[in-house]
């Protein structure tokens, strides 16, 4: 399997002169996904827990809706220059065969749906409605995972080049973080890796983002049946809209010891003396 950092040689300029070393850069490469040997699609990503992606796609594209619509999962011959496996191909045989399409995903700006008509395609789609309760959070457990998510950015730490995402319980444990150059294949890497482990839906749990809230996330979270998405910096209009359609909790800004809360705030619990926390 490819690594998931590389080392390529650059010049340093600063103030004090310039050197040149190796940097440590994260690794981008394609991986094209297949449903019974047809194409479905091509996604630039980190390699690394292809699996958990792929199953996190697929549920989030209305594919699948559990780990058992997936019978097999392999990587396909591919080689580089120098004849080695590539790994950038993986296969998917599905329980029940169903038609590839040519072009459904809702996950790109540039995909031409207006506002209403892909909040109306999302709520017909998911399989796991948000429940009208769901996990009551406080804000001390929320502030506080942003930083057990940075905790655990192993490649970041070593590149300054990735996303990620991670799930935690509703009283802030994590229970997985995935890293990946691009922040949608992050949290598919973390749903796929929940679907994998029977938690989808996860109607009690936190998904949490290193960077902004788009549409296509929060419409991950929708599809996982996720209750809340958390995120560091802001969310899109569109974002906020889909939340507050499918009565998802979405708070941005989530830095330090203030936060904004969007949409549902009745799942976000200010502790006593903390209520600065809600900006």
């Amino acid at each position: 399997m490819s690594r998931v950092t590389a080392r390529r040689r650059m010049r340093r300029i600063s103030p004090s002169g310039e050197i040149q070393r190796p940097d440590t850069l994260a690794v981008e490469e394609p991986l094209e996904i297949r449903i019974g040997g047809q194409s479905l699609t091509v996604t630039m990503r980190t390699p690394g827990n292809d699996i958990d992606l792929v199953h996190g796609f697929l549920l989030s594209e209305d594919v699948i809706g559990s780990a058992e619509d997936i019978v097999a999962a392999r990587y396909c011959a591919g080689t580089d220059d120098q004849g080695r496996n590539t790994y950038n191909v993986l296969d998917i045989t599905l329980r029940t065969p169903v038609p590839v399409p040519a072009r459904s995903f809702l996950t790109t700006g540039a995909c031409g749906l207006c506002g209403k008509t892909a909040l109306d395609e999302v709520r017909k789609r998911t399989r796991f409605p948000l429940p009208a309760g769901g996990p009551v959070v406080d804000t001390q457990v929320l502030a506080a995972m942003p930083g057990m998510l940075r905790d655990r950015q192993s490649v970041f730490e070593a590149t300054g080049g990735l996303h990620a995402a991670g799930l935690f319980t509703a009283d802030g444990q994590p229970l997985a973080v995935r890293e990946d150059i691009g922040r949608h294949n992050a949290v598919d890497k973390v749903i796929g890796w929940a679907l994998r482990e029977s938690l989808i839906p996860a109607h009690d749990s936190v998904l949490l983002v290193s960077g902004r809230a788009s549409f296509e996330l929060v419409q991950k979270a929708v599809m996982a049946g996720i209750p809340m998405l958390g995120a560091v910096s802001a969310p899109s209009s569109l974002a906020v809209d889909l939340a507050a359609d499918a009565g998802l909790s979405l708070v941005g800004f989530l830095r330090g010891d203030t936060m904004n809360v969007y949409t549902a705030p009745e799942r976000i619990r200010a502790v006593p003396g903390a209520d600065s926390l809600l900006a």
